[in-house]
């Protein structure tokens, strides 16, 4: 997945004016950059090849349980906003 960042900023500029805000205001000057990375991060998986996130475990003859506990985040595709937590696999 390739990401256009300056593309990103207009369009979160766009949004601030049409909610009624100024994107030239000093709180605001930043945002459109910060919103950018926030979805680069968040939307980083998608550019990942699952064998080099997912671990295989060999058995080694072990009758336990192999748990493994991870943070993980993600963005809400109906709502376009950001979720975190963490997971536990067994």
């Amino acid at each position: 997945m390739s990401m256009n960042d300056s593309d990103i900023e207009k369009t979160i500029k766009t949004l601030l004016s049409q909610v009624g805000e100024n994107p030239l205001r000093e709180g605001l000057l930043e945002t459109p950059k910060r919103v950018a990375k926030m979805y680069r991060e968040l939307l980083s998986g998608y550019s990942k090849n699952p064998k080099d996130v997912f671990k295989v475990f060999e058995n080694n003859g072990h009758e336990g349980m192999v748990t493994v506990i991870n943070d993980f985040y993600s963005l809400c595709e109906h709502h376009m906003l950001p979720f975190f937590g963490k997971v536990y696999i067994g």
